[in-house]
């Protein structure tokens, strides 16, 4: 473990992409307009692993292709019990704060937008979500992985503070 990011080997891992933003940007030169494209995608395997990436580039789908590679190289371990997180928790990114809060059984993902991608790709099924301030993808998802990155589990916690996961939960 690297300053608290669970880093995670791409080897032999299912991961299936999502498409959260795609952008068409303008650069002005003196010879006219030039458009290219920004993709924002994140990668996981529905099991506790994700990541993102954004790829630039002049075509769609070239694009979306590098996003993919980039994301790939930015994955992380996140702890999921039971189909929830294991705590609630905040974090900031930017202007975009998010607030994850652990839910229930047949709650479902009550999430919008660039958090439900992140949050259904590390296989999260029940959650409440709730984005404040900024609604700029890019910044959305950061903001969303700065809450994932900090989750922890009652083993990690156990272990931090060396006492059993028993003693965690009975004080």
């Amino acid at each position: 473990m690297t300053d608290g990011i669970r880093k995670v080997k791409t080897s032999d891992l299912d991961l299936k992409d999502r498409l959260v933003s795609i952008q068409r940007v303008t650069k002005v030169t003196k010879g006219g307009r030039t458009f290219s494209f920004s993709a924002i995608v994140v990668v996981g395997n529905e099991d506790g692993i994700v990541g993102h990436g954004l790829g630039k580039a002049k075509e769609v789908t070239t694009a979306i292709s590098k996003g993919i590679e980039d994301a790939k190289k930015n994955l992380i371990k996140v702890p999921i019990y039971k189909g929830t997180i294991p705590h609630v928790q905040l974090a900031k990114y930017g202007g975009a704060r998010v607030f994850l809060k652990p839910a229930s059984e047949g709650t479902g993902v009550k999430a919008g937008g660039a958090m439900r991608a992140v949050l259904e790709s590390v296989g999260v099924k029940n959650v409440l979500a709730k984005s404040k301030g900024s609604s700029n993808p890019h910044n959305l998802v950061k903001a969303t992985f700065a809450a994932l990155i900090e989750l922890r589990d009652a083993q990690a916690v156990a272990q931090v503070r060396g006492v059993t996961v028993n003693k965690v939960f009975n004080g």
